[in-house]
C-alpha cells in the first residue's frame, strides 16, 4: 500500500521522499480519524488542507482541525487508538505524543512520529534503488476546541489507503483562515513564507475570501472590535499594511525547504505583493 501510495510522487533524493513518507503518513491518520467518527465533530483546514485536496505545489507540516461547535471538554486522547491501529494494519508502527501546553489555549496539540527514524521502501518501477531517511517522520495535529464562527464546509474525497470523505473547510473559508494567520500570527523574528505562499496562490487561482469568517476570527483574537460589517478595502488596507512590514527575502528562504521548484520565488516582492492584495475579492463580488 505504502509504494502504491508513492507513485504519484516525483522522488529524486532523500529529501523529495522524506517529504513523500510524510504526506502519505499525513493521509493515513486522516483515514483512521475518519474510521474514528471524528469528522462528525470537527473539520479539516490549514496548509495540509490546501495541499492534499486543493493540490498547492508546497508541503505542510502539520494536520489542523477545528470542531464545529465549541465544546471546552473536547478531548483528542479517544481518537488515538483509531490512528495507531490504521497505522498497524499497513505494517507501520506509531506513538502519539501529546504536547504538554506552556499556556492555557483552546488548541489541543499531539505529535505522531513512526518508531524508527529510518524508512526502507522500494518504489514500484524502480528495481535496483531505495530511497532512505535519516530524519524522525513527525507529524504535528491540532483542534480548535473554540472555533470562530461563520464557516462553511464539504465533504471531499481521498481514495488512499482506501476511499473515505473528510469534512473540509470550503475554499472562501480557508483564504479566510489564510489571511488571519497573515495579518495576526505571531511572528516573534520569524517570517512565514509559507503563508505568504499560500496567499500567492489562492489569489492567482482567483479564490474569493469569506469576509464573514475572517471578522470572526479577527473579532477572537481582539482584531476589528466594535466592527459589524467588514468592507474588502478594510481588510484590504490592513493587509497593505503588513506586506510593508514584510522580508521577503526571509519569506523566500522560510519557504524553500517545502517546494519541489523554487523558480516561482524569484517575484517575490514587496511591489508584488501590494499588487497582490489589490486583487483580493470577497465572495460576494
Amino acid at each position: 500500500m505504502i509504494e502504491s501510495m508513492l507513485v504519484k510522487y516525483n522522488i529524486n533524493n532523500s529529501d523529495d521522499y522524506h517529504r513523500a513518507i510524510k504526506e502519505i503518513m499525513q493521509e493515513i491518520a486522516l483515514a483512521g480519524l475518519y474510521r474514528s467518527g471524528f469528522f462528525e465533530k470537527a473539520a479539516f483546514y490549514g496548509g495540509t488542507a490546501l495541499r492534499i485536496f486543493h493540490g498547492v505545489d508546497r508541503f505542510s507540516e502539520g494536520l489542523d482541525f477545528s470542531l464545529l461547535t465549541d465544546n471546552n471538554d473536547f478531548l483528542l486522547d479517544p481518537y488515538f487508538a483509531a490512528i495507531v491501529k490504521e497505522f498497524s494494519a499497513l505494517g507501520i508502527e506509531v506513538q502519539i505524543e501529546k504536547k504538554n501546553k506552556t499556556k492555557k489555549t483552546a488548541i489541543q496539540s499531539a505529535f505522531l512520529k513512526s518508531n524508527t527514524h529510518v524508512h526502507d521502501l522500494t518504489l514500484k518501477g524502480v528495481q535496483s534503488r531505495k530511497w532512505t531517511t535519516s530524519k524522525p517522520v513527525k507529524i504535528r495535529f491540532e483542534v480548535d476546541t473554540m472555533p470562530p464562527g461563520n464557516f462553511e464546509t464539504e465533504e471531499l474525497l481521498l481514495l488512499q489507503p482506501f476511499s473515505f470523505y473528510v469534512k473540509c473547510f470550503r475554499l472562501p473559508d480557508l483564504f479566510a483562515g489564510k489571511l488571519h494567520e497573515l495579518l495576526y500570527r505571531g511572528w516573534k523574528n520569524r517570517v512565514k513564507g509559507r503563508d505568504w505562499y499560500d496567499f500567492e496562490w489562492y489569489v492567482r487561482h482567483a479564490h474569493p475570501v469569506s469576509l464573514k469568517h475572517f471578522l470572526a476570527r479577527a473579532q477572537q483574537t481582539g482584531a476589528f472590535d466594535g466592527v459589524e460589517t467588514l468592507t474588502i478595502d478594510m481588510l484590504r488596507q490592513a493587509l497593505h499594511t503588513r506586506v510593508d512590514e514584510v522580508d521577503f527575502e526571509q519569506a523566500k528562504a522560510d519557504v524553500k525547504p517545502y517546494l519541489s521548484n523554487v523558480d516561482g520565488l524569484e517575484i517575490w516582492s514587496e511591489d508584488y505583493f501590494q499588487q497582490l492584495v489589490n486583487k483580493v475579492v470577497d465572495v460576494s463580488s
